[in-house]
């Protein structure tokens, strides 16, 4: 298992270019962020698209990490995280007739992941359905609704009844939580 200083090393790497550091980083990690990738997109052929392009993101981004004494792989996850939320949307805008229609076979679902990514998903899962359950219900709610639904905050605060800045205080100290749950 590939530890926190080892993949900050490669991402340090990666900003001066060492393809080396890229393969091992992409070796170390890419089950994780895959595992990301599907949770949002629920599409094994999108998830895989998306991962490509993390992965694009972080050569062009590794320069921008800083070393703030959090895991490294919160960084990664987040450009994760965020590039599946942005085809996800993409995804709704086409499917709903605000995009340009795309191909009828993009919006049929994949619906069988290979055993890697399940086994992945079910391990991760169960580590964060175990967090999720020490927050109150309506924060594991909006963080489920933020980052696995890809809802903005306007629309969480609305769903809530609470104002914006409630919310946005609500997600911020349940992703605490959920770290310090996560990192036991």
């Amino acid at each position: 298992m590939t530890t926190p200083a080892e993949i900050e090393t490669m991402i340090a790497r990666i900003a001066l270019r060492d393809r080396r550091a890229f393969a091992a980083l992409y070796d170390a990690t890419s089950a994780k962020l895959f595992g990301v990738c599907l949770r949002v997109l629920k599409n094994r052929g999108e998830a895989e698209d998306t991962l490509q392009e993390v992965f694009l993101r972080i050569w062009d981004k590794a320069d921008s990490y800083a070393v703030t004494g959090h895991s490294p792989m919160t960084w990664l996850i987040t450009i994760a995280r965020n590039l599946s939320i942005d085809r996800l949307r993409a995804r709704q805008a086409r499917m709903s007739g605000q995009g340009d229609g795309g191909d009828l076979l993009e919006q049929v679902p994949d619906s069988s992941p290979g055993p890697e990514a399940t086994t992945i998903a079910r391990s991760e899962q169960a580590r964060m359905n175990t967090c999720m359950e020490e927050l109150p219900q309506d924060r594991a709610e909006a963080v489920r609704g933020a980052y696995l639904e890809g809802d903005n905050y306007q629309t969480l605060a609305e769903r809530h009844g609470v104002p914006l800045n409630t919310m946005r205080t609500w997600l911020r100290r349940s992703l605490q939580k959920l770290k310090e749950c996560l990192t036991r």
